[in-house]
């Protein structure tokens, strides 16, 4: 099997690693088209063709326009000359189906070889686009041959917009390998810690008004005579608002801030973290759409406590490793800090339980064996058609 794979997520080495699980699961050639030149959420420009270790296949970087932009950027290259190259016998194009860069593929698809195509998506809102992208994603779902959303509630609402092909659910997933508890997150803890009973809260991720953190900073404010430490580890827009908020709350020297991390260093502190929050709040055109953190942190071995936000309360409750509160609700949110802060034994039950959920179910060599699955099944159907096409008289 030749696989052609389009994705600007892996620009960054680290998303390249399913795609090493899918050749050492199938023994698939891979081609990997990636940008060389995007902009991560934090405005830093990576790509240029750096390749994760493990992956073995070809890699095939290209400038785009509009680096950054999900939705807006196209890359600069000819794809039908590229597909014709390449000769896969799938295309999978890890963009929005509302995405220029989709279109673009698809386009190129079907100028070219007309090879079985799908696409991803995490768009777990029903939204309605103007025109031209309206267009785009109308025409992208229906010559999808399969579709990769990555929660049930994506595939419900893509059903809606009139999808009616196979459709395989690819939560996010992470590598047991590099998500597992550190034995350098102890020596973390006690250099964190301010006093030895101090329960390590933490969040980690961007400081943006969805996430929720001044109604984190509001709940801890009604459990002050516990014992615990914030710790934030992200950066982002709202830190000003965050830190005055926890200045005027008489937060301030029991919070940590330790700005932004590289993705590598991210299992060392959640290694030393007791319990991570996810307090996403819901907002008119977003909703959480995994919370790949949670899992993150369960493999890490923290408890977690997130909001009712989109994909989170699922998440949690298909792990077993946590507590959810309702959003915007910053005493419901005490409750659940103060009833873990009290028990260690419940942070450490749900902490083991989460651990081994993700494990088994979002480990990427079981992502990597859904996602083949999927491909499989398309390039199979594709090849009855042909058949039938083929015996049909004339």
């Amino acid at each position: 099997m030749n696989l052609l794979i389009v994705s600007h997520p892996c620009a960054s080495p680290i998303n390249q690693h399913l795609y090493a699980e899918v050749e050492q699961a199938t023994g698939w050639n891979l081609t990997l088209v990636v940008p060389s030149n995007w902009k991560n959420e934090y405005g830093k420009v990576i790509g240029g063709g750096e390749r994760w270790p493990a992956y073995r296949g070809r890699l095939i970087p290209v400038p785009v326009r509009r680096p950054g932009n999900i939705i807006l950027h196209t890359y600069r290259t000819r794809f039908a000359a590229l597909i014709r190259e390449a000769r896969p016998d799938a295309i999978y194009v890890h963009h929005e189906p509302y995405a220029l860069a989709t279109a673009q593929v698809y386009w190129a698809n079907r100028r070219s070889l007309r090879r079985p195509i799908g696409c991803y998506s995490a768009q777990n809102i029903l939204k309605r686009y103007p025109p031209p992208f309206r267009w785009t994603e109308s025409i992208v779902l229906r010559r999808s041959r399969y579709f990769c959303p990555i929660s049930a509630e994506v595939e419900r609402v893509f059903r809606q917009k009139g999808y009616a092909g196979p459709s395989a659910v690819l939560p996010l997933g992470i590598d047991p390998g590099v998500y597992y508890k550190r034995p350098a997150g102890e020596a973390l803890k006690a250099r964190l810690r301010q006093r030895p009973d101090e329960v390590l809260i933490g969040y980690l991720g961007r400081i943006v008004q969805e996430k929720g953190l001044l109604t984190l900073l509001r709940g801890l404010a009604g459990v002050t005579d516990l014992p615990w430490r914030l710790v934030v580890v992200g950066a982002g827009p709202l830190e000003a608002e965050f830190d005055a908020l926890g200045r005027t709350l008489g937060l301030a020297d029991r919070i940590s801030r330790i700005g932004f991390v590289p993705h590598e260093q991210a299992p060392e502190y959640l290694s030393a973290l007791d319990v991570l929050v996810l307090p996403s709040e819901t907002q008119p055109n977003w909703k959480e759409q995994f919370g790949r953190v949670v899992i993150e942190a369960l493999a890490c071995g923290a408890a977690v406590v997130g909001s009712d936000s989109g994909e989170i309360p699922k998440l949690i409750a298909d792990t077993g490793g946590g507590l959810v509160f309702p959003e915007r609700q910053p005493q419901e949110l005490a409750d659940r800090l103060a009833a873990l802060i009290r028990d260690p034994a419940l942070r450490t039950r749900l902490a083991e339980t989460g651990r081994q959920a993700v494990e088994a179910r979002y480990a990427l060599p079981a992502i990597a064996r859904q996602f083949a699955g999927a491909v499989e099944a398309a390039v199979a159907a594709d090849a009855r058609s042909a058949d039938q096409r083929a015996l049909a008289p004339s």
